[in-house]
C-alpha cells in the first residue's frame, strides 16, 4: 500500500515532466478539453476538475473548497504524461494482457474484480442504476455490462454474470488493447478500482 508521501512525490515527478511539454500538445494527446481560462477541463467519473498549466493544480468545479484526492490527481497526471497520439483500437483484452500486468494481477483482483462481483453479482439493478451516472454505456455482454471512458483514450468494460442458488456470480473487466500505452499496469488497476468503488457509492439509496 502506497503512503501519502509516495503520492505527493509521484505528483511532483509527473508535474516536472509535464511542465516540459506544450500546453496544446498535452491537450491534443490526452483528448481533454481546454477552457478559455487557460486550464484543462477534466471529467473524471462524476466529478469535473479544472487543472492549471504548468503548475497542474486541481480544482473541483462543483465544489471549489473540496480537496481533490491525491490518488486521483496522480492517476490523471500519469495519463497526461503518456503523450501518445494513438487512439483506442477497439480490441478488448483482459488485464493480464497489459504488458507487465502479471505482477499486479492479484492486487487488481482484490481492488476491482472481487468488489465488483461481491456488490453487483446479485444486484444487477444497482449496477444499471449507478453506471449511467458516470456515463456508462450499456453493452450486450453477460447479464449486465457497461463501457466506461473515464479517460478519453482508455475505455474499459465491466461485465457481470449474475449468480443464483446454484452458481456464484462472476465478473470481468476488459481494457482496450492500447491501454498499456497510456497507463502502467498499477495505474490500470487503480483506474478499474476507482470506477468500481464509485459505482458502489452511486448505487446506494
Amino acid at each position: 500500500m502506497a503512503r501519502v508521501d509516495d503520492y505527493f512525490n509521484a505528483k511532483k515527478i509527473a508535474v516536472e515532466k509535464l511542465a516540459k511539454e506544450s500546453f496544446d500538445g498535452i491537450a491534443t494527446c490526452s483528448g481533454f478539453e481546454i477552457k478559455n481560462n487557460g486550464k484543462y477541463q477534466i471529467s473524471f467519473l462524476n466529478r469535473t476538475y479544472q487543472v492549471s498549466y504548468p503548475e497542474f493544480e486541481f480544482l473541483d468545479v462543483a465544489d471549489t473548497d473540496a480537496e481533490v484526492p491525491i490518488q486521483e490527481q496522480v492517476l490523471i497526471l500519469h495519463y497526461l504524461t503518456a503523450m501518445k497520439s494513438i487512439v483506442p483500437a477497439g480490441r478488448w483484452i483482459a488485464y493480464r494482457e497489459i504488458p507487465g500486468a502479471s505482477f499486479y494481477f492479484s492486487a487488481f483482483v482484490q481492488r476491482a474484480i472481487n468488489p465488483l462481483k461481491k456488490v453487483f453479482g446479485k444486484n444487477i439493478t444497482g449496477l444499471t442504476t449507478a453506471a449511467p451516472k458516470i456515463n456508462g454505456k450499456p453493452i450486450d455482454i453477460g447479464d449486465a455490462a457497461f463501457e466506461f471512458r473515464v479517460f478519453p483514450k482508455v475505455p474499459l468494460q465491466m461485465i457481470i454474470y449474475e449468480g443464483d442458488d446454484e452458481f456464484e456470480p462472476e465478473a470481468n473487466i476488459l481494457f482496450d488493447s492500447t491501454a498499456g500505452a497510456f497507463l502502467s499496469p498499477e495505474d490500470a488497476a487503480w483506474l478499474a478500482g476507482m470506477v468500481v468503488y464509485r459505482l458502489m457509492a452511486l448505487s446506494r439509496p
